[in-house]
């Protein structure tokens, strides 16, 4: 399926402050796109800009699917989510006293998403089979990565055609990061998904990223394909170190 997305120009905040200033991303059909910076630089800002939680003041984000184009800006959040973009938040945000198969099933509201149930749910449990084991386990007592595994496999109930990731890494072990970041480009080239990524953790999101955009006080200052990334001054001061 086509579909690309395009941010352009984008300003947004919470009352007074300003968190994202003319912020301009495009993805494309099938790509992973990395949205790169430390804590506290607008990559959750923008995230829920484009899941429409936050307004912006000014620009346009427009999603195309086979041509044609929808503003999300002026969509609500359930209209986003029907149109089949799903979001791993960051803290990945499960209902805790629900179990993992609760947890599941509530990510297949999305209408065009309830007739595939089934299907979907057979599909998460094969890509994560630890939560099939512990399908009657509540959320809220399992280990970090387990917890972020449920959160990507809720996503992927509601059948996504884009995929928003924020964060990833928080909160993981080094190994568990490794596995987490392979594992979403694992389920994006099966799934036949677009990915947009933020995380702070260079080294780890360049691996499965085709493009990366960083992004340092709310405004993008540098975008280049993977290869270029590593070669940019601004690159190797704040995550290389050189």
């Amino acid at each position: 399926m086509a579909l690309s997305l395009e941010i352009k120009d984008v300003d947004a905040g919470y009352g007074a402050v300003r968190a994202l200033h003319k912020v301009n991303i495009r993805g494309e059909s099938g790509e992973t796109v990395a949205l790169l910076g430390t804590n506290g630089n607008g990559k959750s800002t923008l995230m829920k800009c484009v899941m429409g939680m936050v307004r912006p003041t000014s620009g346009s984000i427009l999603l195309s699917i086979e041509d044609k184009k929808h503003d999300l800006t002026r969509l609500s959040t359930e209209q986003i989510v029907d149109l089949g973009v799903a979001m791993v938040p960051e803290g990945r945000r499960l209902f805790p006293r629900l179990t993992v198969e609760e947890n599941l099933l509530l990510g297949a509201f999305r209408p065009s998403a309830r007739n595939q149930i089934s299907k979907n749910r057979a599909f998460c449990y094969e890509a994560f089979p630890v939560l099939e084991e512990r399908k009657s386990q509540l959320a809220g007592s399992m280990s970090g990565g387990q917890q972020q595994m449920l959160a990507i496999a809720r996503a992927l109930m509601s059948a996504p055609k884009l995929l928003l990731v924020d964060e990833p890494s928080v909160g993981l072990a080094p190994i568990l990061v490794s596995h987490t970041i392979t594992k979403i480009k694992e389920l994006k080239d099966r799934y036949g998904l677009t990915v947009l990524m933020a995380e702070q953790n260079f080294h780890q999101a360049i691996r499965i990223a085709d493009r990366g955009y960083i992004i340092v006080h709310g405004g993008i200052v540098f975008s280049a394909g993977v290869k270029d990334l590593e070669k940019n001054d601004l690159v190797q001061s704040y995550y290389l170190g050189t």
